[in-house]
């Protein structure tokens, strides 16, 4: 029998990642954890950075535990919410 195959890195995904994928990345802070959601904009050997709908974030990468990358957003809902017909 095999052992279980490991789960990659959280920063190794990052890094096999296309530039503009849109990823979620959870990290530590002294509070606990925090998710940034957006696409991936740049990554170097310290740092990771992330476009959210708030501007650019940076993500330390010693303080990633997890990241993937996920779909696109769903599509905006019309405004009004009446019903057809």
């Amino acid at each position: 029998m095999t052992a279980p195959e490991r789960p990659a890195h959280p920063v190794s995904v990052l890094r096999g990642l296309p530039l503009g994928t849109r990823v979620v990345i959870r990290s530590a802070v002294p509070a606990g954890f925090t998710d940034t959601l957006g696409n991936l904009e740049s990554i170097d050997a310290e740092t990771v950075t992330v476009r959210t709908r708030r501007g650019g974030a940076r993500v330390v990468l010693a303080s990633v535990v997890a990241a993937k990358p996920v779909p696109g957003p769903p599509p905006r809902r019309r405004a009004g919410g009446g019903s057809p017909g």
